[in-house]
């Protein structure tokens, strides 16, 4: 980047929190290696094929807000992207903490047929230069723009090939820098890459998929005569419900020997189609969803987080729209038991498969404003108080890990715990 390797942040010491603020324990980062270094301890997983944008703030370069898109797969959308994401994470850092003093920028895509790094990098230099266009007409500079692909970085900024070679630099194998200890040290976790996580989330393929679809297929022919014959909403929520607190009980009984994707293999031999089938159809009924959104805690919430999981992978071929429901209470147990990282992931991905779920539109603002979890979790264990007047909750006293803003988290939570969708 420069002769003597420091950063083009306003201070040759910048740095990054756990939660992005001011406070708490705090990361210094001093060249471009550290930069691309630090990448995956920001964002919580490894971007695949990502732009990511983070802002800078202060004299002492604080990193704060951070943005995350795929990369668009035809350059004749990199113009309007550009201008979308700058003006996005600009005018939302501006409500939060202020105009930005800069931004940096990351461009993660791995090469693909015959390419090597270098030529990723060569091919996305013009959308690093519109999104440094864009910034610059809202009078924030690009600090440092950086290409990550094949183990690799390039600068986009920097045009000394002292620091940065033509050639590129390797990056530090996975875990074993300095930063990444320190990184460890203060509490920040990478859980792999996007792939993998969104990998988890993605629904069957192949001759289990077509089973899992002829199940659904059979659910709703079976739901509708019931109706018909006055079968009541309420009977349906009941059994619904009932049969999402059985099948965590399986899951609670038998846990995986592996996580990751193993474990969950595991979970979806435990669930059968029809089951599986009968509870997908159930949650889109909103009250029951948010019925199920109350198991957010205590020993409730990883059996709950991997039968939505195994739910949201069945949703396939065209009950692809039914996944936005076990997707956002996915995200949302992950969000109310501190892995905010994937529930981004999952309340994105449950927008893709229904861009107009209200439930996972307002978490999944919610979750980006950095707002506390805890109001929407207190104002769950009063509805259930109410409605099981006669159960013990342990857990009613409890505060899982949240995070700042609890205030505006009880009056944004209101709001959400009653969505209409």
């Amino acid at each position: 980047m420069t002769n003597n390797h420091e950063s083009r942040i306003p201070s040759d010491r910048p740095s990054i929190s756990p939660s992005g603020a001011a406070t708490g324990p705090q990361i210094t980062l001093r060249s471009p290696a550290e930069l691309a270094d630090a990448l995956p301890y920001m964002l919580g997983f490894h971007p695949t094929d990502s732009l990511v944008m983070v802002a800078v703030h202060g004299e002492g370069g604080r990193f704060g807000g951070r943005l995350r898109v795929g990369i668009p797969s035809t350059p004749a959308e990199w113009e309007d992207t550009a201008r979308q994401v700058a003006d996005c994470l600009i005018r939302g850092s501006e409500r939060r903490a202020g105009k930005p003093d800069g931004i940096v920028v990351y461009l993660c895509q791995e090469p693909a047929g015959e390419e090597d790094g270098r030529r990723v990098m060569d091919r996305l230099r013009p959308l690093a230069q519109r999104i440094r266009l864009a910034c610059g007409a809202l009078d924030v500079p690009v600090l440092e723009a950086l290409c990550l692909s094949a183990g690799r970085f390039w600068s986009y900024v920097c045009p000394d090939g002292r620091c940065c070679p033509a050639e590129g630099t390797r990056l530090a194998a996975v875990g074993t820098s300095v930063l990444a200890a320190t990184a460890t040290f203060a509490g920040l976790q990478v859980r792999g890459s996007l792939k993998e996580i969104e990998g988890r989330l993605a629904p069957l393929r192949g001759a289990v998929a077509d089973e899992a679809e002829r199940a659904l297929d059979r659910a709703a022919a079976a739901l509708m005569p019931r109706i018909l014959d006055g079968t009541t909403r309420e009977e349906v929520g009941a059994e619904t419900i009932a049969l999402a607190r059985s099948l965590m009980r399986r899951m609670t009984l038998a846990p995986p020997v592996e996580g990751g994707a193993l474990g969950d293999d595991w979970d979806d031999a435990l669930l059968g189609h029809d089951e599986a089938a009968s509870l997908i159809l159930g949650l889109q009924d909103r009250e029951i969803r948010d019925i199920a959104a109350e198991w957010m805690e205590d020993e409730e919430a990883a059996p709950a987080l991997r039968l939505w999981r195994a739910l949201a992978r069945r949703c396939v071929g065209a009950y692809a729209e039914h996944a936005a429901a076990p997707l956002t209470l996915a995200g949302w147990v992950c969000w109310s038991t501190g892995d905010e990282p994937t529930a981004r992931i999952a309340f994105g991905l449950a927008l893709r498969a229904d861009a107009e779920y209200r439930f996972a539109q307002l978490l999944h603002h919610a979750c980006n404003e950095g707002i506390d979890p805890e109001g929407l979790r207190q104002c769950l264990r009063e509805e259930r108080r109410r409605r099981e007047p006669r159960r013990g909750r342990s857990s009613a006293g409890t505060r899982p890990p949240g995070r700042r803003g609890r205030a505006a988290s009880r009056r944004g939570s209101r709001r959400t715990a009653r969505s209409e969708q």
